[in-house]
């Protein structure tokens, strides 16, 4: 689970979908959304189609409080699910999803990660053909171009928003029975389908499959739709992708250990990310020390290359309520002291080498050194399994504008002095590429860079409160 009191990047959420005729999904869909639940913490839902129709629950908070025993109330063979990390529109329930609205085949249900860069604008078309929305999302605006398009089918229906649709999606939905499910024709967002005995499973990451005994059959191509009814599997190519853009903080921090994309587990990538980070930023050092959880991986590989011995001398509290950890600079550091404990006798008197898997802000960085400096560290050299992120996202990551980013501001030199590390190294752009095992050309590095490839979206309109002001 992402943890609040991180200042890494936070993502939007993660998306699953059944089709299995004969069976009552809602349990899977359940188990399938505790697996994305590292994806988003904000709120949750799930959609199923059964008798009397469409069913829907939906609330505030994780997986496990919103359900709670409230899955006997969701009947039917079909159903979606959504887990939340608002990054368009603010953490209310009105942006809860899946969002459900009228359309000429009945209730449909639409659930949805990335951002989509145009919203303010599809949402003034609607507006103006008198639609009245109700919440701030931009998958509210995706699921009314799909109910408004006039067209006869929801099929019909897909294809004819994708062309007008600008960012990064990756959307499942639910309606008459049917399960659609879609990917934009850059890939930037993870989509994969499954097989499980009779029925269809889609979803964010692979660990999810796992969770549910379903077997992995493919990722879902750039620019795909794909369409369950009645236990039969439709796929189409939508759009033609000029290229793949796959975001390579999928592979440093988003995507969970046991999850494989585009071929890749992404353990073994952070693994590689630290033997590379090691190579390129050796240290005179003591002992390796992963941030858990996202540096584990990382600091194994740093470990392995470096022959340094690993230590897991950062324990971090999982039972304390989210409520108490909040994300506002005045607490920031008692949330870090409550969430991560020192190991005194693993660090007391060496040196160490710190390894994460980002810095953003760096207010955080600089009170985990401090912790291991009372904790009686000599030395604390900090490694960063990715490079320095520069340029905001805009694809469905909470990092929408340059003001949050350290690095946009500060050069290697100057962050180090502002958390007080020994040393300070990031992994290049060339180790990073290399890691991964892709083409350079097949994936996203935007907050690296600043090379979109949607081309250059802009704050006002994609950011996180491009829809909150009513235009």
């Amino acid at each position: 689970m992402k943890e609040l009191w991180r200042d890494g990047p936070r993502e939007e959420c993660g998306v699953f979908g059944i089709a299995w005729p004969g069976r009552t999904v809602a349990p899977l869909v359940y188990l399938g959304l505790l697996a994305l639940q590292h994806r988003g913490q904000e709120s949750a839902g799930i959609a199923t189609w059964g008798e009397g129709g469409l069913h829907l629950h939906k609330g505030m908070g994780l997986v496990s409080r919103v359900f709670d025993d409230r899955l006997s109330a969701l009947p039917g063979s079909v159903g979606i699910g959504h887990v939340r990390y608002s990054t368009m529109g603010s953490a209310v329930l009105e942006n809860a999803q899946p969002v459900a609205v009228p359309s000429p085949w009945g209730t449909l249900a639409v659930a949805h990660n990335g951002n989509l860069t145009n919203a303010p604008q599809l949402r003034d078309e609607l507006v103006r053909r008198g639609v009245r929305l109700r919440g701030t999302s931009d998958t509210e605006v995706l699921a009314w171009c799909l109910a408004t398009s006039g067209r006869r089918t929801p099929e019909a229906a897909v294809r004819a928003a994708m062309p007008r649709l600008e960012g990064a999606y990756t959307v499942v939905c639910l309606v008459d029975g049917a399960l659609v499910a879609f990917r934009d024709p850059f890939a930037i967002r993870p989509l994969v389908l499954g097989r499980i005995d009779g029925g269809w499973v889609v979803a964010s990451e692979t660990c999810a499959f796992d969770q549910i005994g379903a077997e992995f059959v493919r990722d879902v191509r750039p620019g795909e739709m794909l369409v369950v009814r009645s236990g039969d599997l439709h796929a189409e190519p939508v759009l033609p992708s000029a290229r793949r853009a796959h975001c390579v903080f999928e592979y440093i921090y988003f995507a969970r250990p046991d999850t494989t994309l585009a071929g890749r587990n992404v353990h073994r990538v952070r693994r590689a990310l630290g033997r590379v980070l090691a190579r390129e930023h050796p240290v005179d050092a003591d002992v390796v020390v992963p941030v858990p959880d996202s540096g584990t991986s990382a600091a194994l590989g740093f470990a392995e290359e470096s022959g340094l011995p690993f230590e897991l001398a950062l324990v971090k509290n999982r039972y304390v309520g989210r409520t108490f950890i909040e994300p506002d600079p005045q607490r920031r550091d008692l949330g870090v002291r409550v969430k991560l404990n020192p190991v005194r006798e693993l660090v007391a008197g060496q040196r160490v080498v710190l390894v994460d898997d980002s810095i953003v802000r760096g207010t955080t960085s600089g009170k985990i050194v401090q912790v291991l400096r009372e904790a009686g560290a000599k030395e604390v050299h900090v490694r960063i399994s990715s490079p320095p992120i520069r340029w905001p996202c805009f694809y469905g990551v909470d990092t929408s504008s340059r003001r949050q980013l350290v690095a946009a501001e500060l050069d290697v030199e100057a962050i180090r002095e502002r958390i007080g590390a020994d040393s300070l190294g990031y992994l290049s752009q060339e180790g990073l590429v290399e890691a991964i095992g892709l083409a350079r050309e097949d994936l996203c590095m935007a907050c690296l860079d600043g090379q979109y490839p949607t081309g250059q979206p802009r704050e006002e309109l994609a950011g996180r409160q491009a829809l909150e002001v009513v235009r």
